[in-house]
């Protein structure tokens, strides 16, 4: 990671949240927050979210001595002083990343990424009119990034396809897990999948069907765990012997008459389950299903173990 110095352009969580990925990775940092009580209160927030994680063993060096790699600045334009990337984490609010997408653009040197941390506004609808667009894109996080590794990269037509490719190289390399969403949308792929289940649960506390608790706990002691190992295609092809396609066929009628409750057509047709089950094995092959379940669970049994040994879940159950 020599030579890459990044700007990041807003001191709110998420730009802090940035500053210690990349601080974490040796990098230095420049960051912009224009509000000056804010401004006074990064450099604090950023030590302290170092220091927890050196309490929790996350961090191999000393905190201060990461943090100093962060120089809180007052203008813009110091900013983007010779960086190789800019990270834009400024409120989601459309007029303002277009105007900062336009100041950035003139101040920036032409072939650096430009990537905003938004996270539901798509590139196109702040950076389409700037003589720069080939270098803009989304780069959207998870709150705090430096815990929940995922990065959205998310080009607009216009994108170049090297500097998506330099954005993927420079978030693996801190240690994020970057992936491509394919086209435009708004929400992308983290938003929908959060809303999908969000919205659902709304309905279900609507309906009387369960309270709020409930639901939180159905998701925290529940469907939670698992996805801290395993994601929902994955989920499916280890619940039932036969993999996805048994999974669809016993369960998809059921899946399909709930999506009906709620208006929502979107059936899993053969085609779809086929393409699903070819993509999910090429990286887990049906001959190593047996082989797979056991290392489910034995993640599990190490999360738990982790959980029961910090204390602090007992602690949250109880409370």
């Amino acid at each position: 990671m020599s030579g890459q110095r990044i700007a990041v352009v807003g001191g709110g969580s998420i730009g802090v949240g940035w500053a210690v990925v990349f601080n974490r990775a040796g990098i230095e940092t420049a960051l912009y927050e224009p509000d000056a009580e804010r401004r006074k209160d990064v450099p604090a927030d950023l030590e302290r979210r170092l220091r927890r994680l050196a309490l929790g063993g996350v961090l191999n060096e000393d905190p201060a001595v990461v943090a100093r790699r962060t120089r809180t600045v007052e203008s813009l334009e110091e900013t983007v002083v010779d960086v190789t990337h800019v990270q834009e984490c400024a409120p989601e609010s459309l007029e303002l990343k277009r105007e900062l997408f336009r100041r950035l653009d003139a101040l920036v040197a032409p072939d650096v990424p430009l990537a905003s941390s938004s996270s539901a506004l798509v590139a196109s609808a702040f950076a389409s009119e700037l003589p720069g667009r080939q270098r803009c894109l989304v780069a959207h996080p998870s709150n705090p990034p430096y815990l929940l590794p995922v990065v959205e990269l998310v080009p607009a037509p216009f994108t170049d396809a090297e500097v998506v490719e330099r954005a993927r190289t420079l978030f693996a390399a801190v240690g994020m897990s970057p992936v491509l969403v394919q086209r435009e949308l708004e929400g992308f792929v983290f938003n929908r999948l959060q809303g999908a289940l969000l919205r659902e649960a709304y309905c279900l506390v609507r309906d009387g069907i369960a309270s709020v608790d409930d639901v939180d706990r159905v998701v925290r002691d529940g469907l939670g765990r698992r996805w801290a190992a395993i994601g929902p295609f994955e989920t499916a092809e280890l619940n039932t012997r036969g993999g996805i396609e048994a999974h669809a066929e016993l369960l998809g009628p059921a899946y399909a008459r709930m999506g009906a409750e709620r208006g929502q057509h979107d059936p899993w047709t053969p085609e779809l389950v086929a393409r699903v089950a070819g993509e999910l094995h090429e990286r887990l092959p049906p001959e190593r299903w047996e082989e797979r379940v056991s290392w489910r669970d034995e993640a599990l049994i190490a999360l738990e173990r982790a959980r029961k040994e910090s204390g602090l879940f007992e602690a949250t159950a109880a409370a």
